[in-house]
């Protein structure tokens, strides 16, 4: 297989296989990954011009009752918490919002007390966000029930995010520890019916191989995710991988950016700073990348996920710094309007209702 030649074809439209998909994140030479980045990158172009989304990231509650051996959250780490009250979650929004983000993206760990009287704190905080703001609005909640995604798509929620971090049922179970993966997987097929936008995204680096990556991009496709994402593994104190030697760099992250930017043209892309922070959003730009996502005021109390502090109260994930960054790499951060006719023009209609 000549995988340049295979670049070009993808580049050109034809739609990749997991043969080929696999045979490109396998190969580890740093020319043709220069040019896997750039066909990448021009394919990006092609459908967005030089605009790029900016999310803005507001993880109101950190209690989480799973055991996920890579997170920091896992219920049984003895760290400090915290649970963001309505008009907190209302004020951080609206400063968001004011600042000129594109989203509010509502993130929690799977909390009990959010989770009570069948959802009813997660939905009525969905509900007063978008009572407040005029932004787009992601809610990444962990794996609710069917029957609550209406709920959330009739409180103002237009993307759901839940990443099944890994298509490969054995590496899920011993990372994602006594979860239901057809649970989990099922959560973007029900959000879809609801009529989200949906986003999956991968672990990399958790003993996934070339092939289980290629495998989960083919499945993202499959389940017509307008939003996909790789980030890398972070090892995390007081988690069973917490002596896992960390990424020497981040290549095979880069790699399934571009090879999802190549495969699926349109999908938006996230860059994310929650793991290399500012000093890593031109290679993930470069690779493909449509989004900057967690994008985090300085000074309010919020933590990002894969590194709770990284990048925070130096402000360098402050809309303005971030801002500033991107045009320095070429970007213009989307107007609303750029951000609604995208969603309006990828958005499922709903079957499944309340």
């Amino acid at each position: 297989m000549d995988l340049y030649n295979t670049i070009q074809a993808w580049e050109d439209g034809q739609k990749p296989t997991v043969d080929e998909m696999e045979a490109v994140l396998a190969h580890n030479d740093p020319d043709f990954n220069n040019a896997l980045y750039e066909a990448a990158a021009r394919v990006r172009d092609r459908e967005f011009g030089n605009k790029i989304f900016m999310y803005g990231f507001v993880y109101f509650s950190t209690y989480c009752k799973n055991e996920c051996a890579f997170c920091y959250y896992r219920r049984t780490n003895e760290i400090e918490r915290y649970r963001k009250n309505r008009d907190e979650v209302l004020e951080i929004s609206a400063g968001l919002e004011k600042a000129g983000i594109n989203l509010v993206d509502l993130t929690m760990g799977e909390d009990p007390k959010l989770y009570a009287d069948d959802y009813k704190g997660i939905v009525d905080i969905v509900k007063s966000v978008r009572d407040t703001v005029d932004t787009g609005i992601m809610v990444s909640p962990g794996a609710v029930s069917k029957e609550t995604m209406p709920r959330l798509r009739a409180a103002g929620g237009d993307i759901l995010a839940v990443y099944q971090e890994t298509c490969n049922r054995d590496l899920f179970a011993r990372m994602r520890l006594k979860q239901d993966y057809d649970f989990r997987m099922n959560q973007r097929v029900w959000a879809r019916e609801a009529g989200m936008l949906t986003e999956d995204g991968m672990l990399v680096g958790i003993e996934d191989t070339p092939r289980d990556r290629a495998e989960h991009i083919r499945i993202m496709g499959d389940m017509k995710c307008s939003q996909v994402r790789a980030m890398t593994f972070i090892p995390q104190k007081g988690t069973p991988l917490q002596n896992v030697t960390p990424p020497v760099d981040y290549t095979d992250e880069l790699k399934a950016i571009a090879v999802m930017r190549l495969a699926y043209p349109d999908v938006l892309i996230p860059a994310s700073l929650d793991v290399e922070g500012t000093a890593g959003l031109k290679s993930r730009v470069a690779a493909g990348a449509s989004v900057i996502t967690s994008i985090v005021p300085p000074d309010i109390g919020l933590a990002g996920v894969a590194q709770p502090e990284f990048n925070i109260n130096d402000g360098h994930r402050s809309i303005d710094y971030v801002r500033n960054l991107a045009e320095s790499l070429g970007r213009r951060e989307a107007t609303m309007k750029e951000f609604w006719d995208y969603y309006e023009s990828h958005r499922p209609e709903a079957t499944l209702r309340c």
